[in-house]
């Protein structure tokens, strides 16, 4: 398996403008137009290791994928919310970690493909994973719930509404989240500099879509401004290069004010949603990630 020395990855992200719908308002504009009028593909790559099986359905009007332990009994689920800035489809590394999660904990792992900016808000969005996260309890046994950047939001969201209506989860896993969708932390400017992927022009564009009819500081669409009292135990991977890390560096002081456990692993000198990267501190922040929801599933 290739992998990419830590080095190169901001000047690649940088040399393919992997910023470029975040750096102003226009690009965020345009990559809605894009994804709009030309929809990218969702479903699972051609391969993936051999020890999963991949099946799909229909969930009210969304196709949702579950990936499969085959080698061994499967036990407990996981829903999963893929990232893209509310945007960007699920990717092939979200397949790649899905797959891994489930061959290395035994999960049935579950993929919504949820609906994105234009059409989708983020109060479909957590209303949808409350359902799943439902069905996972009657289909699979303990469920966690897990997602990276967007998805994170989604699944804390989630997390905030199950805890409402009487069910805490054993574990919510959250890969670089967006936390507050007001992007007014008065640290981010000082990240920005030395992150190559995300920025705040764009993501207010998308935020402002995304919210929907809500209010941006609705828990809802910014659930670090939500009430964390009784939730379960949260594990948080954030990179220092990141401008979603001060929100949630916050998160980490809310919630043990809160009395909510939380294991925080803040990649020093790392990217947003590092674990995905070809990278070797990528494969230990996947290596983290798995350890987090089997713990949750024990």
């Amino acid at each position: 398996m290739l992998i990419v020395p830590n080095a190169l990855v901001g000047p690649a992200l940088r040399l393919i403008r992997a910023n470029r719908a975040f750096v102003s308002e226009a690009g965020a504009r345009r990559r809605i137009r894009e994804r709009a009028l030309r929809p990218v593909p969702y479903g699972p790559p051609a391969t993936l290791r051999p020890d999963v099986r991949v099946d799909v359905e229909r969930f009210g009007d969304w196709p949702v994928y579950t990936v499969s332990p085959t080698k061994r009994a499967a036990t407990g689920g996981v829903v999963y919310a893929h990232g893209g800035g509310w945007v960007g489809e699920i990717a092939p590394q979200h397949w790649v970690l899905a797959a891994t999660i489930a061959a290395e904990t035994g999960a049935t792992v579950t993929l919504p493909i949820y609906p994105l900016v234009p059409y989708g808000t983020a109060a479909e969005a957590r209303m949808g994973m409350v359902e799943l996260v439902r069905r996972s309890l009657d289909r699979h046994g303990p469920t966690v719930l897990a997602g990276d950047s967007a998805g994170g939001q989604i699944a804390l969201s989630a997390a905030l509404r199950l805890r409402d209506d009487g069910i805490v989860l054993p574990m919510t896993t959250l890969l670089s989240p967006a936390l507050d969708l007001t992007w007014s932390n008065p640290r981010i400017p000082l990240v920005q500099p030395s992150d190559p992927w995300l920025a705040t022009p764009g993501g207010r564009v998308f935020a402002e879509h995304w919210r929907g009819d809500l209010d941006l500081r609705d828990p809802a669409v910014s659930p670090l401004v939500g009430e964390l009292a009784g939730l379960g135990p949260i594990t948080l991977l954030s990179g220092t290069r990141d401008v979603l890390n001060p929100d949630a560096e916050l998160l980490v002081e809310r919630a043990r004010a809160a009395g909510v456990p939380l294991d925080f692993h803040e990649g020093v000198g790392q990217f947003h949603v590092w674990a995905l990267l070809p990278t070797r501190s990528g494969k230990a922040a996947t290596q983290t990630i798995v350890r987090s929801i089997a713990r949750g599933l024990r």
